[in-house]
């Protein structure tokens, strides 16, 4: 059987972002919990319920169920739900059972994304949610969507830690042989549960994809910044200028490109995980052409993780009993938060304590 990667559970993930959830039901699977999303008539407010009436388990988020204004009425036999997932009505008599409830989960929006809880609600605390303001700042322009793959959610997390793949997976998109061939720095914030990788690149190659959207022509300098949030975002911090130009940490020069690709690594269930993914810019902001060309290019550089992925996780699942996995230097910031991870269960799941 393939490796899997037990699921801590007092911690907040991404369920949706904002645009998809409003008066439409929304079903999404979380950490193998069921749920429903909507937002409340008046107010807007994102609500979330475990997506199974009481009665006989009639999904919440499919038809013929539906809003009756803030209130869920179960399309199977009509049983009503309010906000809190408390019945308010059952069909053919007053008298409403003492247990006909639904769990209601603590959710944030924040930085245009819906954060969900699965957990014990009493230790949700929405100041431990890692920020993402590029997502929807003024000044920034985001390309986003999200990809269900089929496989465990150990997986994305180590691909993403390890760019060098770039060079391979991704050739003629985002890689070139200097991503592979340059050493990685790596740091580990052990109690923030963070971890950061580091490759910048000097004198390289210009792959097609900033080639492009940005008109560089020749040779650059290129740094890729990753802070892993454990355990659910990620955030790349990427910027791309021509060789002799040197932008600021905080990529304020103007000769520089920079770009903000976030991931939130939701894992939906056993060999199961949401891919959540945006590129932001804060350059040709007004330039429709340049938003397709970087919104169709990284889906199909998603995809391509996307197909890796699912055949990796198929893979794993017929390997010999007692195979043994070999691991180098480019795995420092997978191996490090596999075990902040494994750490977030072990301790009994309590949330980790971010310090931003």
């Amino acid at each position: 059987m393939p490796h899997t990667t037990a699921f801590a559970r007092n911690q907040w993930y991404v369920a949706a972002y904002s645009h998809e959830v409003g008066r439409e039901l929304l079903g999404r699977t979380i950490l193998g919990e069921t749920l429903v999303l909507y937002r409340t008539e008046e107010e807007g407010t994102p609500v979330v319920l475990h997506d199974r009436c009481v009665h006989r388990r009639y999904p919440l988020s499919e038809a013929p169920t539906r809003l009756d204004g803030d209130r869920i009425v179960c399309g199977y036999h009509g049983f009503t739900y309010d906000t809190t997932g408390t019945c308010v009505y059952v069909p053919g008599q007053k008298r409403v059972p003492r247990t006909a409830r639904v769990a209601s989960y603590p959710v944030i929006e924040q930085d245009s994304l819906i954060w969900v809880w699965i957990g014990d609600p009493a230790l949700a605390d929405p100041q431990s949610i890692p920020r993402a303001k590029h997502l929807d700042s003024p000044g920034w322009v985001t390309v986003r969507g999200m990809e269900p793959i089929d496989c465990d959610y150990g997986l994305l997390v180590d691909n993403l830690l390890d760019l060098s793949h770039e060079t391979y997976l991704h050739g003629g998109y985002i890689g070139t042989p200097e991503v592979a061939e340059t050493p990685i720095t790596t740091e580990v914030d052990e109690g923030a549960g963070i971890v950061r990788v580091s490759r910048h690149m000097d004198d390289a190659e210009c792959p097609p994809f900033y080639a492009k959207s940005t008109g560089i022509e020749g040779r650059i300098n290129r740094w890729q910044d990753i802070e892993y949030h454990a355990p659910c975002l990620y955030l790349l911090h990427s910027r791309v200028a021509p060789v002799g130009v040197l932008p600021e940490p905080d990529g304020s020069d103007p000769g520089g490109f920079h770009t903000e690709i976030t991931y939130a690594i939701t894992p939906a269930g056993d060999g199961k995980v949401y891919d959540f993914w945006a590129v932001s810019r804060d350059w040709a902001t007004d330039d429709a052409e340049v938003t397709e060309f970087m919104r169709a290019n990284n889906h199909t550089v998603v995809m391509q993780d996307v197909t890796a992925l699912n055949l990796l996780q198929k893979t794993l699942g017929t390997e010999r009993h007692g195979y043994q996995e070999l691991s180098i230097n480019i795995d420092t910031g997978g191996l490090a938060a596999r075990r902040i991870l494994a750490r977030l269960v072990e301790e009994g799941d309590k949330p980790v304590e971010k310090v931003l």
